[in-house]
């Protein structure tokens, strides 16, 4: 697809791209960050930037947070920022577009009270596309304390006075444009089931699970747990057979596998995103980078008496 863009053959990486998004959306999904950078290196792949933005607004820790935040493309953080749904605090996106600035010009001293006006200037002209899509007028005065008023000098001199006036004088007029607050979603967890999902593992262990799956440095409590754990097969219930593994998991995505290694309170398991494919004549080897292998002990709930 990439060699299409290249040469200009629109058509070719049009294509290319539909088929992408309508079949290999699970693939696309697994080098989710190799993928949202490249397909902002052309103009041509505007459906694949959309269908990225559209999961990067609702999990943003995807880009934000990845190694490779810094060498995003100057359109693709514009998109982003520039989106009423990006699902961030506001303060969190000016200290994301300050960061990536302020990589694209290694130069610049590392405390910035060290900076002269050249400085500020250069970090101004990078950000001049990201700067005007902050919505100023919804960042608490501690913040823009803390955070803004560091960087007071690539705004606009209105910009700025206006800011200030408005923490003063909420009700005055300022000249400034005033942007939309972004639109945060209130995330609902999925309904749980009353009846046990597993004899091996608990809500506490599926909240640390969920929290590797996610690769998240802090865990999930069993509150927040985004997931729902649906139980596939019960070898004590449905049988160990090789037959039973294929009726019932076949084709199945997001599979986790738990055991109890007997005699002992340990518990050994595996996470595998993309699932299995009852192996026949065509079957081919797929590659993963998202699978783990994990080893739990046994955690009990707390009781009241």
């Amino acid at each position: 697809m990439l060699l299409a863009c290249e040469f200009f053959i629109k058509e070719l990486a049009k294509y290319i791209e539909a088929y992408l998004i309508e079949t290999k959306a699970h693939w696309l999904r697994l080098h989710f960050a190799h993928v949202y950078q490249e397909s902002f290196k052309s103009n041509i792949l505007q459906e694949l930037q959309k269908w990225s933005n559209d999961i990067v607004v609702k999990y943003p820790n995807k880009i934000f947070d990845s190694e490779d935040f810094t060498l995003l493309h100057e359109n693709a953080l514009v998109s982003l920022v520039g989106r009423d749904d990006l699902q961030m605090e506001e303060i969190m996106i000016w200290n994301y577009i300050i960061k990536w600035g302020i990589a694209q010009n290694p130069d610049l001293p590392t405390d910035s009270k060290d900076w002269t006006n050249e400085n500020f200037l250069s970090l101004k002209t990078t950000l001049q596309n990201c700067l005007p899509l902050i919505r100023y007028f919804q960042i608490s005065g501690d913040d823009i304390y803390d955070h803004v008023h560091p960087y007071k000098k690539i705004l606009e001199k209105t910009l700025w006075k206006d800011v200030k006036m408005r923490l003063i004088s909420p009700n005055k007029p300022v000249s400034s444009k005033i942007l939309p607050s972004r639109i945060i979603l209130t995330k609902k967890l999925p309904t749980r089931t009353t009846e046990p999902f597993s004899t091996v593992i608990n809500e506490i262990h599926a909240a640390e699970i969920a929290s590797w799956i996610d690769k998240r440095a802090d865990k999930y409590s069993t509150e927040n747990n985004p997931y729902e754990f649906k139980l596939l097969l019960r070898g004590s219930k449905d049988g160990f057979t090789r037959e039973t593994f294929w009726n019932l998991c076949d084709k199945q995505t997001n599979v986790i596998v738990v055991m109890k290694v007997k005699g002992t309170d340990e518990i050994l398991g595996g996470y595998n995103p993309i699932g299995w494919e009852k192996p026949n004549l065509g079957t081919t080897l797929k590659w993963c980078n998202d699978s783990f292998i994990f080893s739990l002990k046994m955690v009990l709930s707390k009781l009241r008496f």
